[in-house]
């Protein structure tokens, strides 16, 4: 047999095999549909084998011209089974990457799947995790401390949280710890990031960040802070702004990309490219290649490229004078505060590839979900099916009433009510069937004029028998007022 016997036979087994995994992946799907797992061994080992039989598959139809695109339109077919492979049996040793050769045939979870395995996995062992020991007083300063200055591998084991004067401790405190130092961290009187215009959730680096001696090693410590709240799983109620996001992935910044970074620059710059030729060139703007900023309280103007001020802006380089005004404003202006929080992401992944890994695997919009959590309002019905009670029966009054109440409350109160509870204001994308345990109400012995505690490490909320439904409105107003927060009563 010659060799281009040898070739067309393969191209044939490439179609069949791939003929008999879309057949395995319809009924993967099927049971899927149905909400049926198959259990056992046997069954587990040939899912596993799918995934990679399906690798081998697309490094042979990158051998023959067009298979790749047949693979890959298959794979949009079955989208759902694909996902399910890749978010069940993709492990942090396999190489994955030839998945991201196509990211739209994935879906949020797969990414997630895919970015979360370049983290270190958490040990179960308290005795390997990094302990700090923090005044609350004290937050920012003392926890930069403690990340920036410690041992790289002391962090990959995981964090042990406590606050000094407190006898509390366990991951209840660890994710209030999150929440507040990245509340720090992101704080615009920090003068580290700044907040979109148009939507203050939303964060990039600031170009004034240098006010501060330390900026840049704070930088590497967010970076690091960023990475272990991913690590451990805990939504920060934090988002970065577009412009962040594709520069910690390595793309180049377009026009529309800083549409909500800063609405006054995009709107100025989109009018110039869209004048009328001859009206610029006529010098109607008065632009030349420089750009004007504020450092330090004083004015400077900075030339986009040599010999700037002296350069017109007209209809031949317009698109060059916006280029580089976006070059200078995003990227050069902010490149070593992203460059140390890239090195500080970087500090605390497992895998040897760079930090724009991570990020090439996701879109932004995932990033948002992972750092910030579900965008919907907190279903009382899904809070309540994911409730158990100790003391209490579900038919009991003071059930009826705590739910009752719950949902006559603000999205704020229930917010503060569920951090008080749990030390989590923002719920996982999945809702309350993401968290890491069910929910538990404890009927306590003590006197009815006393308020709710909770042990937020094991997401309890205890409270006696109140005789009414006003005593327990009461009591439940006090401790969902934003100030009393999780520090107040039981941790």
């Amino acid at each position: 047999m010659c060799y281009a016997d040898e070739i067309v036979i393969l191209h044939g087994i490439f179609f069949k095999l791939l003929s008999k995994l879309d057949m395995c992946l319809v009924k993967i799907e099927e049971h899927m549909d149905r909400q049926i797992e198959q259990d056992g061994e046997n069954s587990s080992i040939g899912c596993y084998q799918h995934l990679a039989i399906l690798k081998e598959l697309n490094s042979i139809s990158k051998l023959y011209y067009g298979c790749e695109e047949v693979f890959w339109e298959t794979m949009k077919c079955r989208k759902g089974a694909f996902c399910h492979l890749i978010v069940r049996y993709a492990q942090r040793s396999d190489d994955n990457k030839w998945i991201l050769d196509c990211k739209e045939v994935t879906n949020f979870e797969a990414r997630r799947h895919l970015a979360l395995m370049m983290l270190p996995e958490l040990k179960d062992d308290y005795e390997d995790l990094y302990e700090m020991l923090i005044d609350r007083s004290n937050l920012l300063a003392e926890s930069f401390e403690y990340i920036a200055y410690a041992d790289i591998e002391s962090l990959h084991a995981g964090l042990f949280m406590e606050f000094k004067n407190e006898e509390a401790t366990g991951p209840g405190v660890l994710r209030e710890w999150f929440f507040l130092i990245c509340q720090a961290i992101f704080n615009p009187q920090n003068a580290l990031f700044v907040a979109c215009p148009n939507n203050r959730r939303r964060f990039l680096p600031n170009p004034a960040s240098k006010v501060d001696p330390l900026h840049l090693e704070y930088f590497t410590f967010s970076g690091r802070v960023i990475a272990l709240a991913l690590m451990h799983k805990v939504q920060v109620g934090i988002v970065f702004d577009r412009v962040f996001f594709l520069q910690l992935a390595g793309h180049t910044i377009t026009l529309e990309d800083i549409r909500d970074a800063d609405p006054y620059l995009y709107s100025s710059c989109k009018q110039i490219l869209e004048m009328d030729p001859e009206t610029i060139d006529q010098d109607t703007l008065g632009l030349t290649f420089v750009h004007e900023i504020e450092e330090l309280g004083t004015r400077k103007v900075v030339e986009l490229c040599p010999g700037g001020k002296s350069i017109v802006v007209n209809s031949k380089n317009r698109r060059q004078y916006v280029d580089s005004l976006i070059q200078h404003r995003f990227v050069l202006a902010v490149a070593e505060q992203v460059a140390h929080f890239a090195q500080g992401l970087a500090d605390i992944m497992s895998c040897r590839r760079p930090q724009r890994s991570f990020f090439q695997c996701l879109n932004p919009e995932d990033l948002d979900l992972m750092l910030h959590g579900s965008e919907t309002a907190i279903s009382v019905d899904d809070w309540k099916a994911h409730t158990e009670y100790h003391g209490f029966k579900e038919t009991d009054l003071q059930i009826s009433w705590f739910w009752k109440i719950v949902g006559e409350m603000t999205t704020e109160q229930k917010k503060v009510l569920l951090f008080f509870w749990t030390s989590i204001k923002f719920l996982p994308v999945e809702g309350f069937s993401g968290l890491s345990s069910r929910l538990y109400i404890y009927k306590t012995s003590e006197p009815i004029d006393r308020l709710p505690s909770s042990h937020t490490c094991f997401h309890r909320l205890c409270f006696p028998a109140y005789p009414t439904i006003g005593v327990m409105r009461d009591r439940l107003n006090i401790v969902t007022q934003e100030h009393v927060g999780c520090s107040f009563g039981t941790l």
